[in-house]
Order: C-alpha cells, then sequence, then structure tokens
C-alpha cells in the first residue's frame, strides 16, 4: 500500500516545516512539474470546452459571506476576520461569491448564456490540527473550480457536460471512480431553507444522472449548503473513499447576489448558477495520483520523463545534446552520467522515469538511442529524432500507456 505522505518526501515532491506551519505543504521543484501539468491540462480542456479563466481575490469582506451564506452556514470551517481600516476581511472559504461578483460586474444577454468562468484559485479552510495530514487535509488549497450561469433549459446539458470532462480527466490521469453520490441535505441549520429550491435542484440532478447511464447512490446529509451536488467518489490507498470531484446545481446564490440577464422578451432574468470542479483540490488530486500510481506517474505528469544514460564519458556530450533538444521540444529530460554508478545501478535510481535513453559507443557513431521503458521493455536503437518525437507525441497527447502496443518491437 503507498502512503502519498512517504512518497512525498522520498521523491522530493513536497514537505513541511513547523515553522511555516501544519497543514501548509510547500512544493519542491519535481512536485511543482508535477502540480503544473496537472494544472496545465485542467486550463487546456477548460479553453477547449468554452470557458473564460478569471482570477479573483484570496480576501474578501465578511459582508461577501455573509451574502452568499457563508458566514451563516459555514464560519466553524473559516478563519476568523482580521480587522483593516474599520472593515472586516476575511480569507475566502469558496470561490463562488467572488465569481458571482464577477458575474454581476457586467451587465449580460441571453446570447452570452451559458457563460462559463473559471479559475484555479487559492482558498482556506481552518481544519482543526487533529485532522491535517500530508495533501488530502490542508488549511491553504488550490481549487479547480468553475462556475457556469445559464438559463434554466441549459442546466441539464452543462452538468452532463461537466460530468463528460471529469470522466475524460479520469481517463488521462488513470483514474477511476468507485461511485456517483448525488448528495442531499439533511436536517438542521446547516442547509439555506428553502424546500421548492431543494426539491427543483435534486431532480434536475437526478435526470442528469440518469440520462448520463450512470448508477449512483443518494446520501443525505452531504449536500452544499446551499443546494444537492453529484459527488465523485474514489478510494484511496487504504480503501477510504473520498470526493474527487463535483458537479452542483445553486438556485440559492443568483438570488442573493440578484444576478440577472436581460432575454429574448427584453425582460430581466434570474441565472442558475452550476459548480463544477473537474479534479478538485489539486493537493487532494496529486495525494491520489501519488497513491494510485505508487509515484510512476503517467509520462505527461512525472517530474521527468527522460532520463538519458551516456555509458561512459565518451557519450556524455551526446547525452546532454539528446537533453537539450528534448527541453526544447517542450519535455522535462536530464542526464545522469557515469559519475553516478554503474548503468544498472543509475537504472535502478530512475526506475520511475517513464524513458530512460542509453547511449553507448554504437549508439553514439550512429546517433541512436536505445529506449529502456519503465514498465521493463526495452526497444531496438531508433534514431534519435524519431525516438524524441515519439516520446513527446505520448506526453503531448497525454498518453497514460507508454508506448503504442502496435510500435512495439
Amino acid at each position: 500500500m503507498h502512503d502519498h505522505r512517504r512518497l512525498g518526501r522520498e521523491l522530493d515532491l513536497f514537505d513541511t516545516d513547523p515553522l511555516i506551519g501544519a497543514g501548509l505543504p510547500y512544493w519542491l521543484p519535481a512536485g511543482a512539474a508535477v502540480r503544473h501539468s496537472l494544472e496545465e491540462y485542467v486550463r487546456d480542456a477548460e479553453r477547449r470546452a468554452g470557458y473564460q479563466h478569471v482570477y479573483s481575490p484570496a480576501l474578501g469582506k465578511r459582508e461577501l459571506y455573509e451574502i452568499s451564506g457563508h458566514w451563516a452556514h459555514y464560519s466553524d470551517d473559516m478563519f476568523p476576520p482580521m480587522e483593516l481600516g474599520g472593515e472586516q476581511v476575511v480569507l475566502r472559504p469558496s470561490l463562488c461569491p467572488h465569481h458571482a461578483v464577477l458575474y454581476r460586474s457586467r451587465a449580460h444577454s441571453y446570447r452570452e448564456l451559458p457563460l462559463r468562468m473559471a479559475e484555479l484559485g487559492s482558498m482556506y479552510r481552518a481544519e482543526l490540527s487533529g485532522v491535517l495530514g500530508g495533501l488530502t487535509r490542508v488549511r491553504a488549497i488550490q481549487l479547480n473550480d468553475a462556475h457556469i450561469f445559464c438559463t434554466l433549459e441549459q442546466v441539464a446539458r452543462e452538468a452532463a457536460d461537466a460530468l463528460e470532462m471529469i470522466g475524460a480527466a479520469y481517463e488521462a490521469l488513470g483514474i477511476r471512480a468507485a461511485r456517483y453520490r448525488l448528495s442531499l441535505p439533511g436536517t438542521g441549520g446547516k442547509y439555506v431553507s428553502a424546500p421548492a429550491m431543494w426539491r427543483r435542484a435534486t431532480a434536475m440532478l437526478t435526470d442528469v444522472l440518469e440520462g448520463s447511464g450512470l448508477e449512483y447512490e443518494a446520501a443525505e446529509g452531504e449536500a452544499a449548503f446551499y443546494g444537492p451536488k453529484i459527488d465523485v467518489q474514489v478510494t484511496d490507498a487504504a480503501g477510504r473513499e473520498f470526493t474527487l470531484s463535483t458537479v452542483q446545481i445553486d438556485f440559492h446564490q443568483p438570488e442573493q447576489f440578484d444576478l440577472r440577464y436581460i432575454g429574448a422578451d427584453g425582460a430581466r432574468h434570474r441565472p442558475v448558477m452550476v459548480h463544477r470542479s473537474v479534479i478538485g483540490s489539486v493537493e487532494r488530486a496529486v495525494a491520489h495520483l501519488l497513491e494510485l500510481h505508487g509515484g510512476a506517474f503517467p509520462a505527461w505528469l512525472a517530474p521527468t520523463q527522460l532520463v538519458l544514460l551516456p555509458i561512459s564519458a565518451d557519450e556524455l556530450p551526446q547525452a546532454q545534446a539528446l537533453a537539450r533538444r528534448a527541453t526544447d521540444l517542450g519535455m522535462r529530460a536530464r542526464v545522469c552520467g557515469p559519475e553516478h554508478g554503474t548503468l544498472g545501478a543509475r537504472i535502478r535510481v530512475e526506475r520511475l522515469v517513464p524513458y530512460a535513453g542509453v547511449i553507448g559507443a554504437r549508439e553514439s557513431a550512429a546517433g541512436l538511442v536505445a529506449l529502456r521503458l519503465r514498465d521493463g521493455r526495452r526497444l531496438d536503437a531508433l534514431p534519435a529524432d524519431e525516438a524524441l518525437a515519439r516520446m513527446n507525441a505520448r506526453v503531448t497527447a497525454r498518453c497514460v500507456p507508454l508506448w503504442d502496443g502496435e510500435e512495439d518491437p
């Protein structure tokens, strides 16, 4: 069983320091490379799906969260307000109030809808020290968040499309969903009191799940305070289940922020807000990927994608030149020379790198490279340019398999 905390330190991905504080991990260069690749994948997928990316501040006035309902229903999980110039400012626990304000800042027509607004943004949760651990429970979170402002007639299609985006991301990452959960409200003051709103949103999400052909289970007491949601559940290395991705339908915040658009009839109408996160928080996603793959990330995510292994110092210049060419293509490549030990020892040390290129005297003289794949396969020596092109094609396409089966020797 893989533990992401142990692997993260062994592979120099992330660490913590008491001086920075509990629940506040920092990312080392190798971990930052994984995180950057994951974030770029999400941004690219969103861009292709018609999302517009924004940035919003990590702070907001307390009044913002009073309007959204977070202060009344979620303040126990928020950091205390800070007094600044006679105002109370709060580290945000969520991005949705900011996006509602961004939407409200401009007039909108029905012709613009659906308006898909996305952000990889920071948010903060006042987690108790006893529950903090690794990347799964942290106090500073980088969330892959998006909010779709749409008409009532567009809601089902937008929610279904969000589920399709989640499925495509899981395929690229090698993740398997354990189950889909329809998360419903429980009893008590945790939830907004609007029975008709809850019934309407729940019926719409139920239709989306059934229309998508997905089996699901309903769970009371798991909804967001403002509305029901579809939670995509995965299991960790210990078999514990947690939520990674979500799709939510929200009638509450458009009402609270008095969001409007001008309809075809010239009148003002209220949009519906669909909340959607493809990979959830970057921290939790990386933790799950670490445990799922044991540190052997898909090639497109790996901190080092290609390591060049010259057999002797004579081949070192060729290896260095090939590493530079790979870097120019956008790959993460480096050289591990003979000063680091025998070829066998270096291969063992670099066992998690997807592609190892061995260059001996024969390969050097002929402009070849002999590839060893992380799964143990050894390929016949290939011209260096061809080898680079084929590896880069796999990385660029974000494939999980290291090599096409039809291309295997």
